[in-house]
């Protein structure tokens, strides 16, 4: 249900070129069972409203609501029965939850003045900065977002610690004559904000569709064998990326069909070493030393288990069994596929002797020049 205004970029005026498909654009209308809609402003932030008039809306229209104080503009996102579970799902106490109405649609002149208001964003952002660098605070103005009716700012902050803005919001407050207000965000919510193209090629998720920002930890990059490369693991706002998690819990399914430590393999041909595993292909790989010069071999899982339980009953059995046709093709193609140098033991240096100049013998120069 998050990705329901996809194709709305983040003013929600016109559609994005590189916008997502919309899966619930086929859904029946739904707005006479619930009349919560939940409304999208800049960026990725999102509020709920009632619509107690009843109006006709319907996703991506321009509508006005109440806001305290004053009114805003924003687009509709989600409406009916959708609405009513995303709020479910994102308010943890909807008890406490204040609610606000929809006006109306917006108008021609709802829609001049809300551009109007939106103009002075980036020139008040810049002076934003440098009050902020007058006073010498540890904070940086990420974003400036004004409400539609022009009379009040949103100043979008990041910073590691506390700070004392009090100063600061009196001279915003004299200097733009708006009420203020201050938000602290963080390094994925400034990314989503200012957008970009990632690594994939498509836009930011965090810019397009994506909400909840969640902790990502290297464990996750871990758990599906990938790459331990900063560089790649990290997105476009320095930490790991969002899209990590996005195929983990496929990858933590199918690791319950794996034993729960890889040890080595007793073989006829000696002792087979874990090297690495294709989770999602159900292949290992392993190194025999002895036999094949440290080339990896591929197993299938299940004839790993049935080498774990011979093992387990004292038996070496022959590892040429176990190979599959495929199997075999697959470990000649591996030499080249797999980076054998990494395999093979550092060569240890040969301690050069240091070559000292021939000098020539002064005392037996002496002695031949004395005897003449």
């Amino acid at each position: 249900m998050g990705c329901s205004g996809c194709n709305m970029n983040t003013q929600g005026d016109r559609p994005e070129m590189l916008g997502t498909y919309n899966w619930l654009n086929d859904l029946p209308d739904t707005t006479h069972l619930s009349n919560i809609v939940e409304v999208r402003f800049k960026g990725t932030r999102k509020e709920f409203f009632k619509n107690e008039d009843a109006l006709s809306l319907k996703v991506g229209d321009l509508v006005v609501v109440a806001t305290n104080p004053g009114h805003d503009v924003g687009t509709v996102s989600l409406t009916g029965t959708l609405a009513d579970k995303q709020f479910k799902r994102k308010i943890r106490k909807p008890e406490r939850y204040q609610w606000n109405k929809i006006y109306r649609k917006a108008t021609t002149t709802d829609k001049e003045k809300a551009e109007a208001a939106r103009n002075r964003e980036y020139a008040v952002m810049v002076r934003s900065r440098q009050l902020a660098n007058e006073l010498e605070l540890d904070m940086k103005i990420g974003d400036v977002e004004f409400r539609g009716d022009n009379a009040k700012a949103i100043f979008y902050y990041i910073a590691e610690g506390r700070v004392d803005f009090r100063e600061l919001i009196r001279r915003y407050a004299r200097e733009f004559r708006v009420k203020v207000e201050m938000k602290q965000i963080g390094a994925r919510q400034e990314a989503g904000r200012i957008g970009g193209i990632g690594s994939c090629g498509r836009e930011l998720c965090c810019s397009t569709w994506r909400t909840d920002f969640d902790s990502v930890t290297s464990d996750a990059a871990h758990q599906q064998g990938l790459s331990p490369n900063a560089e790649k693991m990290a997105g476009k706002c320095g930490k790991l990326k969002c899209c990590l998690m996005y195929e983990l819990d496929t990858y933590l399914e199918a690791q319950d069909d794996f034993p729960n430590e890889l040890l080595a393999l007793e073989t006829s041909k000696g002792l087979a070493r874990h090297f690495k595993t294709e989770i999602l292909n159900k292949k290992i790989w392993y190194t025999l030393e002895e036999a094949y010069g440290n080339k990896p071999l591929v197993l299938d899982l299940d004839d790993v288990k049935k080498i774990i339980q011979l093992n387990k009953r004292g038996r070496k059995p022959p590892i040429e069994q176990y190979l599959s046709p495929e199997a075999k093709l697959e470990n000649e193609m591996s030499v080249g596929s797999v980076n054998t140098d990494l395999l093979e033991k550092p060569k240890k240096k040969k301690n050069r002797k240091r070559k000292f100049s021939k000098r020539p013998n002064t005392n037996r120069q002496k002695k031949v020049n004395t005897n003449s």
